[in-house]
């Protein structure tokens, strides 16, 4: 196929990358050797060399073998971003395992459902979890249990005012006691040995990571991702960056490990271009100033609603935020006005790119320096990468911008789902990942999402993409934070409604909204119903879940 974005490559990115036949683990090794005694890890403080990150790994991985994992069992690793997040996932690949990455946030009901689908043998946890944990554990295949705590990874100082923050803010003291099925990380650190493992992993074959799609409909699949499929994504994002300097970067590492985002471009980038990852677990606006401010990250990989979070503080310009290089922006699509805004306050770029859990997670973005950036476009496939349009009429390549499905293939996308072949074979023909994201493609070669497949509204017959709409909602000045769904209408069939949040002491009604839309909009496109509210519901890396939205619509019925 005619790969027509290939001509728009500034020099220093290649068409194609050679892939080492490696495990994952082999780039913290290598780091280690080149980079041993430079910083890895700043945790609130609390510093980390390459070496001790190897080390520390290597040490849960002894001990896991010492438990009797084997090649490929699964081990759950639920921590927020911490230094123990980073060596347990390490640790659990040099031991062989396979890391299946659990949100935090998760409730009971959808802990259990992971455990269960995944066959995890071994739960990498956080004390404060633990209570959760202990309530499901028994209905689980669950054989042992590694509990830590923030503390174990705090400086002296803080180290010894943990519990007294704790109690301020009401946080359950939580006492483990050791047993046969449960062990404390940091004995672990204290006892176990360093010595070098080799377990026998094809890395284009076999599988490195069960990571559960966002949940956004319904219970999540696990995407079985390869050792091949991780290190390919990261190569292709080091070559995207190419001005970025190895072992001279700083990287601030606020989107969570637990998501294949923050995974891939903070925590693999980092172990394999020895950047310097600053460890924030969870994000707080203020907090994200201050790190910055401070400790002067050059790399700030994000979601939109954090860059947004960050542009309406009231205190913003109080802050020096010009150390920031480069933003990859990913999990949602980008409002340009919040993309121009972010550049100008910070000096850096700031550019929107696309992937799903399903590729590692990038297949596209724009450029950051030497090609051209369009402005609403996701930009052109990564080295590697093909992508095309199709249409869902005729099952056959959509014309040049001609709305169409998204497909894509290359050496990061997915093995298939865990344990569901029927779901798999929807998704995957040919190779090629059926993205269920509606687009298409300019004569340039550059693509543009316009929306979810299951997303699109249509009204009186008319397809209405809910990101146009949700572009020129953010365009008002009073608006922070926009979401539009389509909800039942007798008349229309759908219709659309908009939720939404308003900057800090705004006000607005749904007129001042309505006449603003139909300015910009065909009058199909503009919501019939504002609602306005104080938050909308989000994921932990801040996607707005729509499908909430649309059960509290459908409940009202």
């Amino acid at each position: 196929m005619e790969k027509r974005w290939l001509v728009h490559y500034p020099p220093q990115i290649p068409h194609h990358i050679d892939y080492p036949p490696k495990r994952l683990p082999d780039y913290l090794h290598e780091t280690a050797m080149q980079f041993g005694s430079k910083e890895a890890i700043d945790f609130l403080g609390k510093r980390v060399t390459f070496q001790q990150l190897y080390e520390q790994s290597l040490k849960l991985a002894n001990y896991l073998i010492e438990l009797g994992l084997q090649k490929g069992d699964r081990v759950s690793i639920m921590l927020p971003n911490c230094p123990q997040a980073v060596i347990s996932y390490y640790g659990v690949l040099m031991a062989g395992g396979i890391v299946v990455q659990t949100n935090p946030l998760y409730t009971e009901r959808e802990l259990e459902h992971q455990l269960n689908d995944s066959g995890a043998v071994v739960l990498i946890t956080l004390d404060l979890l633990y209570p959760k944990i202990a309530k499901v554990k028994a209905r689980t295949s669950l054989k042992h249990l590694i509990v830590t705590s923030i503390q174990d990874y705090l400086p002296f100082v803080k180290k010894l005012l943990y519990p007294f923050v704790q109690k301020k803010q009401n946080q359950p003291l939580v006492h483990i006691e050791e047993r046969d099925d449960q062990h404390l990380f940091k004995r672990i650190m204290a006892s176990a040995i360093a010595k070098e493992i080799n377990v026998e992993v094809d890395p284009v074959e076999d599988v490195a990571l069960l990571q559960y799609t966002g949940g956004t409909t319904g219970f999540p699949k696990a995407a079985m991702l390869t050792h091949r499929n991780l290190i390919a994504n990261t190569l292709m994002c080091a070559h995207w960056m190419y001005r970025c300097q190895k072992g001279e970067e700083v990287i601030l590492g606020v989107l969570p490990f637990f998501h294949v985002y923050g995974m891939t471009t903070i925590m693999n980038l980092s172990i394999m271009q020895a950047y310097k990852m600053i460890l924030l677990p969870k994000f707080d606006v203020e907090t994200v100033l201050k790190t910055i401010e401070k400790k002067k990250p050059t790399l700030f990989p994000g979601a939109p609603t954090m860059y947004i979070a960050l542009l309406n503080h009231p205190n913003l310009v109080n802050y020096d935020l010009s150390s920031i290089k480069v933003c990859i922006s990913g999990s949602a699509p980008l409002p340009v006005e919040v993309q121009q805004k972010f550049e100008q306050i910070t000096g850096g770029k700031l550019i929107e790119g696309y992937g799903l859990t399903e590729a590692s997670p990038v297949t596209h973005s724009n450029f950051l320096w030497d090609g051209e950036r369009v402005k609403g476009s996701i930009g052109v496939p990564w080295p590697d990468t093909e992508a095309k349009i199709v249409s869902l009429e005729t099952g056959e390549e959509a014309n040049i911008n001609e709305i169409g499905e998204l497909v894509v293939r290359g050496p990061q996308v997915m093995k298939g789902y865990w344990n569901q072949p029927f779901e798999t074979e929807s998704v995957l023909r040919d190779g090629w990942l059926y993205t269920g994201d509606m687009g298409y493609m300019d004569e340039r070669g550059y693509f543009f999402i316009v929306d979810r497949k299951k997303d699109m509204i249509i009204a009186s017959g008319y397809n209405i993409y809910p990101r146009e709409v949700e572009e020129v909602l953010y365009e008002h000045p009073k608006v922070q934070e926009a979401v539009v769904i389509g909800v039942p209408d007798e008349y229309r069939g759908e219709t659309v409604k908009a939720f939404i949040v308003l900057k800090d002491g705004e006000q607005c009604v749904e007129e001042e909204l309505d006449q603003f839309m139909r300015s910009r909009l065909a009058a199909y496109k503009v919501p019939r119903i504002y609602e306005f509210r104080k938050e909308l519901p989000k994921t932990a890396v801040g996607k707005i879940l729509r499908r909430v939205l649309a059960e509290e619509e459908n409940k009202k019925k």
